[in-house]
């Protein structure tokens, strides 16, 4: 399985930058014969030094590995859930990915205006956020009409169904009230107990499982000088270590046009032990609960995702 992340971010944030860098990384479309790639996807290999230590021992011939398909989402402007911009296409779009990669400013430029003047990564965060709950309020309100025209018109519909019906009635009622009161971070808390408890809705933009990529400067990211960045201490404070990805655009740009001995030379000479992108792809490909199954001969050596916890027989199954 492929998991699908989407970049999503304001403009002038870096995230066209970004997802170019992630292009010029695909791997070659060949290896797999079914993906239909356009140019708003790019599809990625998982690095496994696993993958390449055992194509070593059975001396195979190729190596496939496990893979992340990126997806450059439309941006986002104030009033994109009621349809401005590229709104309606950014929502759409928004709704087909599994995960959502929230691209956000933290470096200066006076080159690279900021659509809101002041740069603050946690008020953009908190600007999509605003717009994905606002759509998400519109299609709950949609949803609840439709449960009350069931409960009204369907009377001979089984107990069960009025019972589950009745269930998500006040689910919806419950989400109605955090949509329109609380924060992103309440309705996935709402949704996730509602899920415990075997109760379920339509999919909410706002519910999503997300990333923060902090976007730095070249400067800020050689070394590991992000660290005294405020605006990157910020969202480490607000987020957490485990959520939020250091990254600069700009470096990733230009290392993906270097073939692999200039890029080792440019990442010395800044001290940067490991490319923001192999950390965007490896954490994206965690966050999910994706685990690698791998099958290797002299043929090929392949590395299959799973989901954590699936039973050999199963995982077994997704390679016939």
């Amino acid at each position: 399985m492929a998991i699908q992340a989407g970049l999503v971010g304001l403009p002038n944030v870096g995230k066209s930058t970004l997802f170019n860098a992630l292009t010029k990384s695909s791997i070659p479309a060949e290896n797999y014969p079914f993906c239909t790639i356009d140019p708003h996807v790019a599809i990625t290999e998982v690095p496994d030094q696993n993958l390449d230590e055992l194509a070593k021992t059975f001396k195979s011939g190729k190596k496939i590995p496990a893979v992340v398909r990126f997806v450059d989402i439309a941006g986002l402007v104030e009033g994109a859930s009621k349809g401005e911009g590229l709104g309606n296409q950014f929502l759409s779009h928004i709704q087909e990915v599994d995960l959502v990669l929230h691209v956000l400013r933290c470096f200066e430029d006076s080159d690279i205006t900021h659509v809101h003047q002041d740069i603050s990564p946690i008020d953009d965060f908190e600007t999509i956020c605003a717009e994905l709950m606002l759509k998400d309020l519109e299609s709950v309100e949609k949803r609840e009409e439709k449960l009350e025209h069931q409960l009204k018109k369907n009377k001979n519909a089984s107990t069960n169904e009025i019972k589950e019906w009745k269930k998500e009635q006040e689910l919806i009622l419950k989400l109605k009230e955090t949509l329109d009161k609380e924060t992103q971070e309440e309705v996935r808390k709402l949704i996730l107990q509602a899920k415990e408890e075997d109760v379920h809705t339509i999919p909410l933009l706002s519910a999503k499982n997300f990333l923060i990529i902090a976007n730095l400067s070249e400067e800020d990211f050689a070394e590991k000088n992000y660290q005294n960045n405020q605006r990157f201490k910020k969202l480490i404070e607000k987020f957490g270590e485990e959520k939020v990805i250091p990254v600069s655009a700009k470096i990733e740009s230009e290392i993906a046009q270097l073939d692999e001995e200039e890029a080792v030379e440019m990442m010395e000479s800044l001290e940067i032990k490991e490319r923001g992108l192999d950390n965007i792809i490896k954490k994206s490909y965690s966050e999910l609960g994706c685990i690698t199954f791998f099958t290797c001969g002299p043929k090929e050596a392949h590395a299959w995702s799973i989901s954590k916890n699936t039973k050999i027989p199963q995982a077994a199954g997704t390679i016939h």
